[in-house]
């Protein structure tokens, strides 16, 4: 008898790689390299923080899956020597459980949640590079277990004349597991380095963007034993191999995530993205459906602005609903 199962992971943490606004999921679910006082993009690319989103609101939900709901609470300040600061307070509810031991008698009922303090920082180098930091203070709960942890995430961001085409760098969650779940086994962090890049036309309301997750690890290959194709051949006991070229062009667009943006008359967007990582990895197999795919609204009046996204997973089975909401304060306090 063969049977499968899975690792759990291979870092402590993960919620912290969850899509952050629902405008980054409406464009394909990670970060995003676009510089135009946007708050909600901070979390994940703390150089894009700047005094224009000066006392900035926002909160952000997700109905993720089955009981799972995560999301964050933000706000932005700037100091005239310190700088510019967004306070983010995220929170992930991983919902109730049976609580039962392996002979399958209950014993009523655990829960599990995590949460994380941020404080990200910002500052404009010249009209065309800025640099920033998150620094997180991290506690999670399982059950009875508990744990802390610091981490800290550091950006680059380059941006063109007019803001045509902008570019980051971001590497994520360097950090330490200070107290771990049980005894002294301190687990890594999900520690990551990307970069991204995003067009904007000068005369048509359209921005593309391009990102590259994972610098650090080339192998995101991962092989399905419930795929027919991966199956070994009874004969020579074999397994099928992919080729050169298309484990290759595999193993890339692994990294990549595509997304699309057209704005209308600066208050309505559509988002698209493309996630291929993901349609690879959540497909049902001969059923991928829209797996990998999203698709978001945006609207922006006076100083509200909200966001809608709705990703499919799972070949359309699963489809997590994020919305985003931010209000300028700034603008009530302003003389008329």
């Amino acid at each position: 008898m063969t049977g499968f199962g899975q690792i759990g992971g291979y870092s402590t943490y993960d919620f912290l790689t969850l899509t952050s606004s629902a405008r980054v999921a409406g464009m394909g679910g990670d970060f995003l390299a676009i510089r135009d006082n946007d708050m909600t993009l901070t979390l994940t690319n703390p150089s894009l923080i700047s005094p224009d989103m000066h006392n900035n609101l926002a909160f952000n939900f997700v109905n993720y899956f089955k009981d799972i709901n995560y999301g964050y609470f933000q706000y932005s300040r700037t100091f005239e020597k310190a700088g510019s600061f967004v306070g983010t307070f995220q929170f992930v509810d991983y919902g109730s459980f049976i609580r039962s031991d392996e002979t399958g008698a209950t014993y009523g009922e655990f829960s599990a949640s995590e949460y994380a303090l941020n404080i990200g920082w910002g500052r404009q180098l010249s009209p065309h590079f800025s640099i920033g930091a998150n620094g997180k203070l991290i506690y999670s709960q399982l059950d009875t277990y508990h744990s802390f942890g610091l981490a800290v995430d550091v950006a680059g961001t380059y941006v063109s004349k007019e803001d045509l085409f902008t570019a980051s760098l971001i590497t994520k969650n360097i950090g330490i597991q200070l107290v771990p779940y049980y005894g002294s086994n301190r687990e890594p962090l999900p520690l990551e380095l990307q970069a991204g890049m995003s067009v904007r036309f000068r005369h048509i309301p359209l921005r593309f963007s391009l990102l590259y997750n994972h610098i650090e690890k080339w192998d995101l290959l991962y092989t399905d034993p419930t795929n027919p194709n991966n199956a070994t051949d009874p004969i020579t006991g074999e397994t099928k191999q992919q080729s050169g070229v298309s484990k290759f062009a595999d193993n890339l667009m692994r990294h990549i995530v595509l997304g699309g943006e057209v704005t209308f008359a600066k208050v309505f967007s559509i988002r698209l993205g493309y996630n291929y990582e993901r349609r690879q990895e959540l497909k049902i197999y001969n059923h991928a459906g829209l797996s990998g795919f999203s698709l978001g609204v945006g609207l922006h009046i006076k100083m509200f602005s909200v966001s809608y996204t709705r990703a499919t997973y799972m070949g359309g089975a699963i489809n997590p609903n994020y919305i985003t909401f931010t209000c300028n304060l700034q603008e009530f306090t302003k003389k008329k």
